[in-house]
């Protein structure tokens, strides 16, 4: 068995488990939505077309958006409860995963519930009134037993579609099948990849044809098949779930990270040194800039790594740039009053946004510059993350130099280099602590107006954490141990297309005191 796929099935008890358990808490709580809707709306026309229509607009929202959209609605709510009644929850992981997912599996449970009800003979419901059957009496002894194996198709639907959605909850901060899948895409571990994905797909079929086969039972009035197929699901799910009862208790730091390798790595390298003190650490990974300083400045997790260009434009709004050190000492100085979050200080290198073409690309078109990049962008294409063009940062290089390109898209960072390679993208936003820079031979065009800020790494504390020796102790001499080149190194080892190295592996490589 190869080293990668090993290191998979290490993961699958815990990943596997939480993707349960969010999967069946979500459907569960549909079911205790939808179906007491679905019996009101089968007996009011007038309420029928209002809650269906609801429950279809829901439905056309993306999942992944539903997922972010629940976190700062949390984090808001959490923020009245502590004011009121002197305690918040936790708006990260399980709680707005949960929530999304539910709203996800309402419509099909809804319309098959009504389309099931409503369908049942006329001359039945007469019957029943005839033998004067109460309106309760006549749903639970008639109406339901026969609209059964209508609800249980959509069941079945609503089931294969939470699980499928719950991968998407991993940037919320929810550990899920779907960790597979995101950190592989991002350091390009298509074992990884493969993996979450047909880890999800069986998962997601095993479900469906229980299901089906309790469908059939209702269907053809055989209890045996109905309780066959309960029972399977009911001890398939406990042992899925098992694992996570041998957990312990809950770790006592829980240490953030972005979504690509140089946060992976660097979220490791942490990890392994507070648990050298024999703590228990889990660690959030895939976060979005916005959402894992908010989760920071939350408590919803004790320590990141972010950069002073993304803090200072991002988070305090600034646009003008006074230079790397008095940036430093502005963000240490804000970010410590405003939000009582801690710069613990500089790992001692700079992953600034740099804006990078091809060698022979370039000099054909005697791009050097971004000023020379102005002059030719109306023939170019523009590669970026996903993030960037949405950034205060591109408005302002936009600004400065006027850069209109024939088009812009935007991918995932791995997938940004190898556009620039394959020639979908002529210049990309590239990261100057990137390997791959130096790897492929790309030019990194200079900024003469001095619209890019810097981007110092630096390490946060949560307020929560702000007085915590022993996290404070453990991180502190990573500041300055971390020069450019090494953390270059490290990000090639685990982004290069043969050799790869896992980040934990990269961060042990980095050899730190």
């Amino acid at each position: 068995m190869s080293p990668q796929l090993a290191a998979a099935f290490e993961l699958l008890p815990e990943y596997l488990g939480w993707h349960v358990l969010l999967s069946v808490s979500a459907l569960a709580l549909g079911l205790a939505i939808s179906l007491p809707l679905a019996v009101a709306a089968s007996r009011s026309p007038r309420l029928r077309w209002p809650v269906l229509a609801l429950a279809s607009l829901i439905q056309t929202i993306p999942s992944l958006a539903l997922l972010a959209l629940f976190y700062p609605l949390l984090l808001a709510l959490s923020a009245v409860s502590e004011a009121v009644l002197g305690r918040g929850f936790s708006a990260l992981g399980f709680l707005p995963s949960l929530l999304a997912l539910t709203l996800y599996s309402i419509l099909p449970i809804l319309r098959n519930g009504v389309t099931g009800i409503t369908g049942v003979d006329p001359a039945i419901s007469e019957a029943a009134d005839g033998v004067g059957m109460t309106g309760r009496q006549k749903l639970i002894q008639v109406e339901l037993p026969l609209a059964a194996p209508v609800i249980m198709a959509g069941v079945r639907t609503a089931a294969v579609w939470t699980i499928g959605a719950a991968t998407l909850s991993t940037p919320v901060g929810q550990t899920s099948l779907g960790n597979y899948i995101f950190a592989g895409l991002q350091t390009e571990n298509w074992v990884s990849v493969l993996f979450g994905c047909a880890a999800a797909a069986i998962l997601a079929m095993t479900t469906d044809q229980l299901l089906g086969l309790v469908e059939t039972g209702l269907r053809t009035r055989r209890r045996s098949l109905v309780l066959a197929g309960l029972a399977a699901l009911l001890v398939g799910a406990a042992a899925a779930m098992l694992p996570l009862a041998s957990f312990g208790r809950p770790a006592a730091y829980v240490v953030g990270a972005k979504n690509f390798s140089e946060q992976y790595i660097l979220a490791a390298l942490m990890a392994e040194r507070l648990e050298r003190t024999g703590a228990q650490v889990e660690r959030k990974e895939n976060l979005g800039s916005s959402v894992a300083y908010r989760a920071l400045s939350a408590g919803e997790i004790d320590v990141y790594v972010d950069y002073t260009g993304t803090l200072w434009t991002s988070v305090l709004g600034r646009t003008d740039n006074p230079g790397r050190a008095a940036i430093l000492a502005g963000l240490t100085a804000e970010l410590k009053k405003r939000d009582g979050v801690v710069v613990l200080g500089s790992l001692g290198f700079e992953n600034a946004y740099a804006f990078a073409m091809r060698a022979d690309r370039a000099k054909a078109l005697g791009v050097t510059s971004l000023d020379d990049l102005a002059r030719e962008a109306r023939n170019l294409t523009l590669g970026t993350d996903v993030e960037f063009l949405s950034r205060p940062e591109w408005k302002a290089v936009d600004a400065a130099y006027d850069l209109t390109f024939k088009a812009e898209r935007s991918f995932q960072p791995t997938f940004m280099y190898r556009a620039l390679g394959s020639g979908e993208a002529d210049v990309i936003s590239a990261f100057s602590s990137d390997g791959r820079i130096a790897a492929d031979k790309l030019v990194v065009l200079s900024d003469p107006r001095g619209a890019i800020p810097p981007y110092d790494a630096v390490i946060l504390v949560s307020p929560k954490r702000a007085q915590d020796r022993r996290l404070l102790d453990a991180l502190q001499p990573l500041v300055g141990a971390v020069s450019v080149e090494a953390m270059r190194a490290a990000n090639y080892s685990v982004d290069r297309d043969t050799g790869k190295v896992t980040p934990a592996e990269a961060a042990r490589a980095l050899s730190l005191p």
